[in-house]
């Protein structure tokens, strides 16, 4: 392989998954993302099972689940004769009779997914030999994921300071322009790396009202109270941005639906506290969309909610 493969952790899967496929056959080589229940296709060399990348399966289900916890080999050239791979759900749903896995780090050293391959026929006894190989190159793909990864942090970094500009003057968290400048290179990471991510929307009841009734020195205070208690209760990779006049927007990046869930009861909860009564929507970026059909989802919630708040 041409070391230049390597400039990134996308392309160096597709030259490893490629070569793996040359060097050892298999049907179907994979380099896949676990989050939760959910076991997501980053990328696949497939040659005939129908696998495609952005394809959710369940985790639970696979033999990667086994082979990461340490209770299957991570070869099995008749993966029949291993008890454990024979009884898993996936083997029951297709044609398996061979198997490779390999786990992949993130950059704290926990699981991110697994380099795996599978074949509907058994392998010869000497792909045994090859397990220095699978580890060699599953080993280079952690290291160039972990790389990337601090990197990712960083570009986000960049990313805030050159949204500086982009500053809701009164609230002092990112205006419109700013949000859709952050969340288009977020969508990019999502998709590279199968981060789920959760969007919210959230819109300040009866505000035009407490303006019209109170003035705009009340309105005003209000949508500080608001913006600053969303501050106080987000982490730092959370963006938050005022998107019209009474409507703001948070993005939480790399959640599942259980975490999203609690942080959005509790972010209601601090909201509450303050005086602050909103309706809000979330909704979670699964492999299969977009930020933006996301946001989208996430509003249409809100205005259900909204409706409900006003009956």
């Amino acid at each position: 392989m041409d070391v230049q493969v390597f400039d990134n952790f996308e392309v160096a899967g597709q030259a490893v998954l490629k070569f793996l496929h040359e060097r050892l056959g298999f049907e179907l080589w994979m380099i896949t993302r676990t989050e939760g229940d959910d076991w997501i296709v980053l990328q696949s060399e497939d040659h005939g099972y129908g696998i495609k990348p952005g394809q959710v399966l369940r985790w639970a289900d696979s033999f990667c689940c086994h082979m990461v916890q340490g209770l299957t080999p991570r070869i099995a050239p008749c993966s029949d004769q291993v008890k454990l791979y024979a009884a898993a759900p996936i083997a029951q749903q297709i044609n398996i009779k061979s198997y490779i896995g390999y786990p992949l780090l993130n950059e704290s050293g926990k699981l991110f997914g697994t380099l795996c391959a599978i074949d509907p026929q058994p392998m010869p006894e000497s792909l045994m030999q090859e397990e220095k190989l699978v580890e060699l190159l599953g080993g280079l793909l952690s290291l160039n994921l972990q790389n990337e990864l601090k990197l990712a942090e960083h570009s986000r970094y960049l990313e805030r300071l050159q949204a500086e500009s982009c500053i809701d003057e009164l609230t002092q968290v990112y205006n419109e322009r700013g949000w859709e400048k952050l969340l288009q290179a977020e969508e990019e990471r999502s998709r590279h790396y199968g981060h789920y991510c959760a969007i919210y929307m959230l819109d300040l009841n009866d505000f035009k009202e407490i303006n019209a009734i109170y003035g705009r020195a009340t309105g005003d205070a209000l949508l500080l109270r608001t913006a600053q208690t969303l501050k106080n209760n987000t982490g730092k990779n959370d963006i938050i941005a005022r998107i019209g006049a009474d409507e703001f927007a948070i993005l939480k990046i790399n959640v599942d639906k259980k975490q999203a869930d609690l942080f959005g009861q509790n972010l209601q909860e601090a909201l509450e506290r303050v005086n602050v009564n909103i309706s809000m929507g979330c909704a979670i970026r699964h492999p299969a969309t977009t930020l933006k059909l996301v946001q989208a989802q996430a509003e249409i919630l809100m205005q259900f909610n909204q409706q409900n708040n006003r009956q």
